[in-house]
């Protein structure tokens, strides 16, 4: 802000409710307070572009395996025989729906995929379908990760759950300027790195997120 009135103006725009916790960050200083506030929206970018990258890679990964999983068991589809409970199924419904009323017929299969959101896939990396989906099927998608499938499946799930939480907060405009940002892109890195070291090399470089961190103000 060029000068304190102006600082004023734009703090009771955004309110003090708002920017609680940047205010407390920055022990009161308002104008120091809404630098944080203009680096949190630019690193909150970051992370979405970040998260991007690495559940395009992630979600392919998962629906290669389920495909020849599913063609294993002369199945069509596993979008139709995919054993879930009602939280996946429903998301499976919805995304089946929403792609149908935009009148979507060739690669059909492909625009539900896309359409299913990161928490879906976090949600099969659970423990309940370690035994029906993770072993048969699911572990094949992150070869380059733990050699125990068990370890690999909890390392992916907790990797995607954190990942799903800072996508989730960023979504929501919500302050992520006291969490460990480095730390979300290292379990990016590593997810790739899972499905094969060049995605891994490709977010470790193309990821905008670590210049960005590197440049939060100062309280």
């Amino acid at each position: 802000m060029s000068t304190n009135s102006d600082s004023a103006v734009l703090g009771s725009l955004l309110t003090v409710t708002r920017l609680r916790s940047y205010l407390a960050a920055t022990r009161g200083d308002l104008p120091a307070a809404l630098r944080l506030y203009d680096w949190n929206t630019v690193v909150s970018a970051a992370v979405l572009a970040t998260v991007a990258m690495v559940e395009v890679v992630v979600r392919n990964a998962m629906d290669t395996q389920l495909t020849l999983w599913a063609d294993r068991r002369g199945e069509d589809s596993w979008l139709e025989t995919i054993p879930l409970e009602s939280r996946g199924l429903d998301d499976l419904d919805r995304a089946q729906k929403a792609v149908e009323v935009r009148g979507v017929s060739a690669q059909f299969h492909d625009h539900v995929v896309a359409e299913l959101g990161l928490g879906f896939w976090r949600y099969l990396a659970a423990q309940r379908y370690l035994t029906s989906l993770w072993v048969p099927a699911l572990g094949k998608a992150f070869p380059h990760g733990y050699r125990d499938v068990r370890e690999r499946r909890r390392a992916v799930e907790r990797r995607l759950a954190a990942l799903t939480i800072v996508r989730n907060r960023v979504a929501h405009h919500e302050p992520i300027h006291r969490r460990d940002l480095s730390a979300d892109l290292r379990a990016a890195v590593e997810l790739a790195t899972w499905v094969h070291p060049i995605a891994g090399e490709w977010v470790a470089t193309r990821s905008p997120l670590e210049p960005v961190i590197a440049r939060r103000p100062r309280a």
